[in-house]
């Protein structure tokens, strides 16, 4: 299978003030290809949830350009962005009890003329990526009675039924219990496998290991590092990006994979 570049930052820089002199990141650039899973990992406050709602066109960077199949991203009408890339932001909520199956059928509006309603058809799309994350179940339950982790597979759903090429996805398991966690990450890898470019940002380098297959490293107001899992997440890169001790270490016994160990010093 050809892999394709489907999204690329060149040279990017953002600054919330419009004083680039305190930009929350410049001169990004990076390639993510079609089928990829990017893993974008980083301390608090070093922009990953910038950068993403940057590449889904929510902010416009001041500098560099967004290129989208190779097109700039600002000649999208956003109705065409939402049809290619859907985004699923952290801390959202609702604020009336819709239920979860009117929530997921809500995403099919860029696909909606201004007064029309949802068909059948998109009524079928809506029921298949309810199937999809697992919530057939809960389809007719109010969206304020499910829990953390329902709630977030509502949210993916939701996005799931723009049809987009890439997902976005910020934080996608903070707030949640280690089932919910291992949940979303399943959900994460079944997309994948079956196509779908997502880009993820994440507090949990051992969460790279699990479903990605590119990572970098949000810090100091760029990206510091880009490769494979097993190459970017070094205890010497984690100990630089986290300023705490990390040890790698491969785990055998059936599981087969690295994981990041911190270490708690005694003072």
């Amino acid at each position: 299978m050809i892999m394709t570049v489907q999204i690329e930052a060149q040279n990017i820089a953002f600054s919330y003030s419009h004083d680039m002199a305190r930009a929350v990141f410049s001169e990004v650039s990076f390639s993510v290809y079609s089928g990829d899973v990017l893993c974008l990992l980083g301390p608090n406050g070093t922009g990953k949830s910038t950068l993403l709602k940057c590449l889904g066109n929510i902010l416009r960077t001041q500098r560099g350009r967004i290129l989208l199949n190779g097109r700039n991203l600002s000649e999208f009408r956003l109705t065409d962005i939402a049809k290619r890339i859907g985004y699923v932001p952290q801390g959202l909520t609702s604020a009336f009890p819709f239920r979860i199956k009117d929530i997921i059928v809500m995403g099919r509006a860029p696909h909606l003329s201004m007064l029309a309603s949802p068909s059948r058809a998109d009524v079928e799309i809506a029921s298949r990526a309810i199937e999809t994350v697992g919530l057939s179940h809960l389809a007719d339950r109010p969206c304020n009675s499910v829990s953390g982790g329902e709630w977030q597979l509502t949210l993916i759903a939701r996005a799931l039924v723009q049809q987009p090429q890439i997902l976005l996805l910020d934080e996608p398991t903070s707030h949640l219990d280690m089932g919910n966690q291992m949940k979303i990450l399943q959900v994460i890898k079944s997309l994948a496998e079956a196509g779908m470019t997502i880009i993820m940002a994440s507090h949990f380098p051992d969460h790279a290991f699990l479903v990605a297959n590119r990572v970098a490293i949000l810090h100091g107001g760029g990206v510091r590092q880009t490769g494979t899992p097993e190459e970017v997440i070094t205890g010497e890169s984690m100990r630089s990006t986290y300023g705490v001790d990390i040890r790698v270490v491969n785990i055998g016994e059936g599981i087969d994979r690295k994981a990041c160990f911190p270490s708690l010093k005694s003072r």
